[in-house]
């Protein structure tokens, strides 16, 4: 019964967003300046720093929902566009699915090797794990550094947790931080390290492939910058990696990030939950 109810409320829900044309027309209106204003390119002391259209989207939107003038977008629109997330995320899975179809036999081809892409991924569990939950992140934390919460991983973690569950509510935070900051830092990385770390530019090229589409570009600008004879080379590399880590990203998602994630949050968070509580009753006892 209470499923019933649920599904009864998400469809209902849905039908509202569909029928709210203020939200559509603002949506439709954040694109068109979006796609307007374009990629942006902007070279600060020699570090290439691309900005997206999705980030001006963004920006835009928050500011229809934040600046009390614009008052046709309030809390039900935000309410309504959560609804209808679950639906706009469709294409999505079926652009990921046909291009996972597509590209199987240059999987099969790189073989075993391929997983060595993916290792990195890991970097955001052990790593990101222990210290959002030192944070005081509860079941957060696992939607915040189970990946590196860009869009092949949306559609699977609303699928499995629900688009209002704290883990989708902690992927779309460092989801919306990395629009945010994303592409500026990678640029700024990206630029550094080819001048410190003496490794091939080819390497650097596979490296921007990180499965992010934004990512990829703002990283192949800088890279383009650095090695201008290579440019050609490097959008082969990085785009051929960025499909790669894209149709495997998913799986190994999937089958091994999530799973880890769970098991490392049910060893971990009873031990960060002592130490902070410890800590509480220390500050407390000094008062």
């Amino acid at each position: 019964m209470p499923i019933k109810n649920k599904y009864n409320s998400d469809m209902e829900d849905l039908g509202e967003a569909c029928k709210d044309y203020k939200l559509h027309l603002t949506i439709l209106f954040c694109i068109i300046i979006s796609e307007y204003i374009g990629v942006i390119a902007l070279d600060i002391m020699g570090v290439n720093i691309v900005l997206m259209p999705l980030l001006y989207a963004l920006v835009l939107a928050i500011a229809f929902y934040v600046v009390k003038p614009f008052k046709w977008i309030e809390e039900q629109q935000s309410d309504e566009s959560s609804a209808i997330m679950m639906l706009l995320v469709g294409p999505l899975l079926v652009k990921l699915a046909i291009a996972s179809g597509q590209n199987l036999a240059i999987v099969f081809d790189v073989g075993a090797a391929i997983l060595l892409e993916q290792l990195g991924n890991f970097g955001t569990i052990f790593l990101g794990l222990p210290i959002a939950l030192l944070l005081g992140f509860k079941r957060e934390a696992i939607g915040m550094t189970s990946s590196i919460c860009r869009e092949p991983q949306m559609a699977v973690v609303m699928d499995r947790y629900g688009f209002t569950s704290p883990e989708t509510r902690g992927f779309f935070t460092v989801f919306l931080i990395g629009t945010v900051l994303g592409t500026p830092f990678i640029s700024i990385m990206t630029s550094i390290l080819a001048y410190v770390v003496p490794l091939h530019p080819f390497a650097y090229g596979m490296a921007c492939g990180i499965g992010s589409a934004s990512m990829n570009a703002a990283a192949v600008a800088s890279l383009s910058a650095v090695y201008p004879q290579y440019a050609v080379q490097l959008e082969a590399f990085s785009g051929m990696a960025n499909l790669i880590a894209m149709v495997t990203g998913m799986y190994v998602y999937i089958f091994a990030a999530i799973p880890l994630t769970e098991k490392m949050y049910d060893i971990l968070e009873p031990i960060t939950a002592k130490i902070i509580n410890k800590n509480e009753i220390t500050s407390n006892e000094d008062r």
